[in-house]
Parts: C-alpha cells; structure tokens; sequence
C-alpha cells in the first residue's frame, strides 16, 4: 500500500515536469513568431486643436415695429417668413376713431382761423380809434392782447390738425426696411396699445451664426485663431467666421453660454434659419504627434507605444506622455520624436524585442 502511494506521487511529478517542459517549447516557439504589424511614422506637429459645434443663421440686425397709436387691427397683410419690401403694407387699424379725430381737429382751427380774423378786424378797427384819441391806452392794448390770443390758439390748432392727420396716416403700419418675417404678435380684432410690438423683421444683409459652448470650452473660443463655418447642405465649402459675442452669462436650463459669430464671407446660400457646422481652431504651445487610438499599450497603468527598428526589424516598448484623448486618436506630448515608426495595430499581441515584418493591413 505504501509503494502505490509513492508510485503516484512519482507519476504526478512525471507529468508536472512534463507540462513544464511543454510550455517552455510553446513559449520558444511563440518567440520565432514573426508578427505582421502595421506601422505610422511619427511627425512632430504644431497643435492646432479644434472643436465643433452645432449651430443656426440668424440676422444680426432685428426691427420690432408696432403701431404708433393703440386701436383694434381690422386687415393683416403678411405672414412669417415672407420677404418684405421697403414700405410693404404690413396692416391696418380701423379709421373711423382717426376719422373723426381728425374731423375735430379742422373744426378747431377753422374756429381759430375765425377768431384769428374777427381779433385782427377788431384790431384795425380800435388802432385807428386811438390813434383819433377815441379809446384809452389800455383799451388800445386789451384788443392787442386779444389778437396775440387768437393768434397762439390758431397756430395750436393747425399743429394739432396736423398730429391728427399724422395719428390718422399711423392707423396703417409700413415696413421702414427690408426684410424677412420671423414672427408675428398679433391677430385680426386684436386691440392693442401705441408701442407695442406686433411684427419681428429681420434684416438680412449682415448674418451671424449662434452656437452654444460649454463652460470648459469658453476659452478655447474666446482665444481661437479660427473660425471655420459650413452649411449643412454645402458641408464642403467653409465660410471664415468671427468670435462677435459671448453671452455672459449661462442659459438657466442648458447650462451652456451663447456664442455669436459674425460671417465674414458673402453667404448666398445661407438663409436665415439654416443649421450649419462651425469649427473654432486654437494653435496650442506644445508640439504634438497625433497617433490612432490603437497604437496605445499599457504597461503598469501607464501608457506606451511600441517603436519599430527596421534596422533590425524588432519592437520596443517606450512610455509616452498624452496631452489628450480625442474621437478616434491621440495627442502625444512628450515620448517620440520626429520620424520614429510606431506600431498602430496588434500592440497587445507584442512583447519585447519581438521579431516582426510590416503588413499593409491589419489582420488582427
């Protein structure tokens, strides 16, 4: 019983050295793996980071027009988003209040004119009486304050005809300038006051772009070197842009700060309300080199790349220092230099001073 116990622990030991000498041939023979990789060159470039964003035309330049005089609106002549003329009829008060105003008003001044005259008669008539030394001084002078009266009530009452005429023109509301509809404050048999606001005109000749950017990245617009615009039915054509305005303060619900930006280029094809792209570019310090994300490995939580030697045609591994992460590669600070050859591709299958040979694609 005793000898078959010893007999198994030999057996055990057979097949513990045995596995350890098969692993060390496997591991011997994955070191004479030649492994394909596929390489990018590194060049050493100034950092022109860049953002972008979502953004809308709109017309720099907005007239808020409304009636000079309040009344209920009886005829609307115009829609959002129609294109409007200087002097387009826009719409209409009813008159008949105007009307009769007016009416009023040249019933004054024809009573005025009368006044006027029967003071001037008056005048004539008692001047030459007391030059005959038929009235007194102060009577002369009663009958000349009079006519200064008629004459001050004639002149308020032709300036008051003419504001009532004038009052009588405002009961139809005209465009000063062109432009194009954006809203509209006010419906047929609508009563409204003088001043308020019923039709939104932009004018098109000066348009801007609005985006919105977040607190992290006010600076980089703040300081960008440049403003690139697309519109998203042309997305190859970029327009030049500039930094006009930043709001300063934060939408309540967003969050984010409002950032209008002027169009320097003639802009046909932008019309107002058209969504477009706008990609703010800041020149940083540092020099970088941009690698894929795929070139990264990771040795001991810190990152690195693999560095091929086409003298020898073997990798090694060299710790880089990344200034940032972005969609789809990654900016290199420090670690490389200019025209060294990184493997971007099949980085964890690699160990050191690995054989390899350059594969056009991947085949991982």
């Amino acid at each position: 019983m005793k000898e078959t116990g010893i007999s198994i622990i030999y057996v055990l030991i057979v097949v513990g050295l045995l596995g350890l000498l098969s692993g060390c041939v496997e591991e011997e023979e994955s070191k004479k793996v030649i492994r394909p990789v596929v390489t990018q060159q590194v060049k050493i470039q100034e950092n022109w980071q860049q953002a972008t964003y979502a953004g809308e035309i709109r017309a720099r330049y907005k007239m808020a027009l409304g009636f000079r005089i309040g009344g209920k609106i009886v005829e609307r002549y115009i829609e959002v988003g129609d294109v409007v003329k200087p002097g387009t009829l826009l719409a209409r008060l009813d008159p008949d209040d105007s009307k009769l105003q007016l009416m009023h008003a040249e019933g004054e001044l024809q009573a005025a004119k009368a006044e006027k005259r029967k003071a001037q008669l008056d005048m004539k008539r008692y001047t030459k009486l007391y030059k005959d030394n038929m009235i007194s001084a102060a009577e002369h002078l009663r009958f000349s304050n009079s006519l200064d009266i008629a004459n001050a009530k004639y002149i308020q009452a032709h300036a008051h005809l003419e504001v009532t005429r004038n009052q009588s023109d405002y009961t139809s509301l005209y465009a000063d300038k062109g432009g194009v509809i954006t809203s509209l404050e006010m419906e047929v048999g609508q009563v409204i006051v003088a001043g308020q606001t019923v039709v939104n005109l932009a004018l098109p000749e000066e348009k801007e772009v609005i985006i919105a950017v977040a607190e992290s990245r006010l600076d980089e617009v703040r300081h960008a070197d440049e403003v690139k615009i697309s519109l998203w039915i042309d997305p190859k054509h970029f327009y030049a842009g500039r930094v006009r305005e930043i709001s300063p303060g934060a939408d309540p619900v967003t969050r984010t700060y409002t950032v209008k930006i002027s169009l320097l280029d003639k802009a046909d094809k932008a019309q107002l309300g058209m969504t477009t792209t706008v990609v703010i570019i800041q020149k940083k310090k540092e020099k970088v080199a941009e690698l894929p994300l795929t070139a990264i490995f990771q040795k001991d939580s810190k990152p690195a790349v693999w560095i091929y030697s086409p003298q020898v045609s073997r990798v090694h591994l060299q710790a880089v220092d990344i200034l940032e992460y972005q969609f789809d590669s990654v900016l290199i600070r420090s670690g490389l230099k200019d025209g060294q050859i990184i493997v971007v591709a099949g980085v964890h299958k690699l160990y050191e001073d690995q054989l390899v040979r350059l594969q056009d694609k991947v085949l991982w």
